[in-house]
């Protein structure tokens, strides 16, 4: 085609809503055209990207014995009450009503509609394996779209799926699935980790992100730099601290602290290393009856390490608070601890709570806690002689630089800092977003 007859829609500046380079780039090089909030126009040099991008999915996958088909973006809402991901989607998940008033979803993936396809053809185990994929439309209804393409509300997906005869044949097509995307980005030339991945509302068991290292984006990772461990932030284990706990030195006390309502402020105040400080988290579960009224609510005190944040994937995962929780009403907290925030601790409470401490708190002597008492905290606590040993341990924590890894890559030094990654790819039977 000649170059009259082409359709170049170039720009002198990015658009001031443009934060990333790549952002900037695809727009002012006319790739894309922004139509709304997280929603583009592919103009046709970006097009001609992404079908160059497909025609290598495509070659891989048919390499690795999938097959493909589509499925449709609108979807009976049926399919979606029946596993009961209509209400545990949340708000991400687009929900219409056709011009009868039936339900329909526009779909972020399609585990249920593939699912359906599958149990009215598949009669015996002898027509299995199959692992069938589609490059389709997804939507979104992301709170805040942003970074381009990056955090689009509507993108382009490659999903597969495989249907196994038992959990050893599953295995197999997954180890073939994750071999095809290594395959995929290394045809791309990029620079990926595959990462542990928690499974989200997919499910599931085993779960891998292929993530890219970039500069720009939401993902923090973690790894080795001499094994191939790697782990999203939100699935990488903090092991328990090895060796005995510390004898008590010193004697319990309540100190002032005036108008220092933070485990830095305190440490600072104190002259005290801030790993020796305790912050505590407070969290509420419901319980409500057949009308959806609650009839009991239990409060959760967590105690992690002052230089430590909470890591809410594994907190959902405690026995207890794995059904649901949220945080605690600044009413809730004051009835149970007497004070607002800034002094809490699990010393001289007014109501009893439940008690779940990091597995770093609990190898602690001699810590330093709110005493539930404005501009007051508690020096010189310990495990065993001011508060009983600790009943419920677990990890409840990010990892940080220089943790030791998880035994599986032992041999390892400990892991690097968290990285930024631009893009994220999750291997089969789950779904991937190129």
């Amino acid at each position: 085609m000649k170059a009259s007859q082409f359709f170049i829609s170039t720009l002198k500046e990015a658009p001031a809503d443009a934060e990333v380079v790549s952002h900037q780039l695809m727009t002012r090089a006319g790739m894309i055209k922004k139509l709304g909030a997280g929603v583009y126009s592919y103009m046709p040099m970006g097009l001609r990207v992404i079908r160059k991008v497909e025609a290598i999915v495509h070659e891989e996958m048919n390499r690795a014995g999938a097959i493909e088909m589509t499925m449709p973006v609108i979807q009976p809402a049926e399919l979606w009450q029946e596993t009961g991901r209509f209400e545990k989607m949340g708000s991400e998940l687009l929900r219409i009503k056709d011009r009868h008033g039936r339900d329909f979803v526009v779909q972020p993936t399609s585990e249920e509609v593939i699912t359906d396809v599958m149990r009215q053809d598949i009669k015996s185990y002898k027509q299995l394996p199959k692992n069938l994929y589609q490059i389709q439309t997804k939507f979104h209804d992301e709170r805040r779209p942003r970074f381009g393409l990056m955090r689009g509300r509507e993108f382009t997906m490659k999903d597969a799926y495989s249907f196994d005869r038992d959990q050893a044949s599953a295995k197999a097509s997954y180890q073939t699935m994750a071999q095809a995307y290594r395959r995929i980005f290394d045809r791309f030339g990029l620079t990926y980790r595959a990462v542990a991945a928690d499974s989200g509302a997919i499910g599931g068991d085993l779960s891998e992100e292929f993530q890219v290292i970039a500069a720009t984006g939401e993902d923090a990772i973690v790894y080795c730099p001499t094994s191939d461990y790697a782990a999203n932030m939100e699935k990488a284990e903090a092991l328990a601290p090895q060796g005995t706990r510390k004898a008590a030195s010193q004697t319990l006390t309540k100190t002032a602290t005036p108008g220092k309502a933070t485990c830095a402020d305190v440490a600072e105040l104190l002259g005290i290393p801030l790993q020796t400080t305790v912050k505590s988290l407070v969290l509420a579960t419901d319980q409500t009856n057949e009308a959806g009224e609650v009839i009991k609510t239990q409060i959760w005190l967590l105690l992690l390490r002052g230089d430590h944040d909470m890591n809410e994937v594994k907190v959902s995962k405690v026995p207890g608070l794995d059904a649901g929780s949220r945080f605690a009403t600044l009413p809730e907290i004051e009835d149970h601890f007497g004070c607002k925030p800034g002094y809490l601790g699990p010393l001289n409470l007014k109501k009893p709570v439940k008690l779940v401490v990091d597995r770093e708190v609990s190898a602690l002597a001699d810590w330093v806690c709110g005493a539930n008492e404005t501009d007051f905290h508690t020096t010189g606590v310990n495990w065993g002689r001011d508060l009983p040993e600790p009943e419920l341990v677990a990890d409840l924590r990010n990892v940080v630089a220089g943790d030791p890894p998880p035994p599986t890559a032992r041999a390892c030094w400990p892991l690097n800092a968290a990285l930024k990654s631009a893009m994220s790819f999750t291997s089969a039977p789950n779904t991937a977003r190129p």
